[in-house]
């Protein structure tokens, strides 16, 4: 009986795209467009605890090679699909060896820090810009839409306004607070003092570059380190630092960074340190063009996971 979701998803590719060509030997690949975009479908039912379980085929991702190929991930009731450029994760594939199923196991998460795909033994990695059909559209058909080169500071500026219209206070550095540009999102008021949580790793938390703080409940949330052209691996110290000197306060933590360190953050993770202590489940990468365009949702009025 053939899957309804992955049904409709077809019909809905066609009407927009006009109808999609299978490729052989699979049933979840296909071609769309004139510029023959390939898609590998992925669907999961929605286990306990609204957690998603996704295989990917190494012989399908081979076939993505040297192709625009993205990533297609649906389950039930998901409120918009989720579509990831495999480009911008082949370094991290080629890495990775498959379980004895041939399948790379992989992991949806929609949460108030941004939706995430997990990676099993790689990593967690923020695609929250790449949810929507308007996302797909933007790749199959080009609007010119073009994400700016962004400083440090300028993403400061973007993860403080994500915070602020996800109703979060913000942590900010005050050396850095001039620097931001107000140009990028609405002027907002950094906190000028730390939770208390954080007294005991205060010298370390002053320096984080973008603390979420829950409003009125005075808990930090979420922590975010720009690694512009420092190197990753000093942030994730500091973030182990706090991580160990609060293990069960359920934080995040964010290393942004462009592109090209993805695979640098997954082979800095894979630390015995960072195993050992946790950290490498719960932080995740996200690139400048997530953030850019997690942003661009909330400022055009899109829907946003809470």
């Amino acid at each position: 009986m053939p899957n309804p979701v992955k049904v409709a998803f077809l019909e809905e590719l066609s009407r927009r795209f006009g109808s999609p060509r299978k490729l052989q030997n699979s049933e979840s690949l296909f071609e769309v467009g004139q510029d023959a975009v390939r898609l590998y479908f992925r669907y999961s039912k929605k286990h306990p605890g609204n957690r998603t379980f996704f295989g990917l085929r190494k012989v399908d991702l081979r076939s993505l090679e040297g192709h625009r190929g993205i990533l297609c991930f649906f389950s039930d009731d998901q409120r918009e699909p989720l579509f990831v450029p495999f480009e911008q994760f082949e370094e991290v594939f080629a890495g990775l060896e498959p379980a004895s199923d041939g399948q790379i196991k992989a992991q949806v998460y929609e949460q108030v820090g941004g939706t995430e795909l997990y990676l099993a033994n790689a990593g967690r990695f923020n695609v929250e810009s790449y949810m929507g059909w308007s996302y797909l559209e933007a790749l199959i058909q080009p609007s010119g839409t073009i994400v700016p080169e962004l400083s440090h500071n300028q993403v400061q500026t973007l993860l403080g306004g994500i915070g602020v219209a996800k109703g979060f206070d913000i942590w900010i550095p005050p050396n850095d607070r001039a620097r931001l540009d107000w140009t990028l999102t609405h002027r907002f008021n950094p906190t000028n003092a730390l939770p208390s949580s954080l007294l005991a790793v205060k010298p370390i938390a002053e320096e984080v570059d973008v603390i979420w703080i829950d409003r009125g409940g005075g808990k930090p949330a979420a922590l975010y380190e720009v690694e512009h052209s420092t190197p990753i691996y000093s942030g994730l110290l500091r973030f182990n630092d706090v991580h160990l000197s609060m293990p069960s306060a359920m934080l995040r933590f964010g290393i942004v960074s462009n592109d090209v360190r993805r695979a640098l953050f997954v082979r800095q993770l894979d630390r015995p340190t960072f195993k050992a202590s946790g950290l490498r489940e719960i932080c995740t990468f996200f690139e400048y063009r997530n953030v850019f365009g997690w942003h661009q949702r909330i400022c055009t009025g899109e829907q946003d996971h809470e």
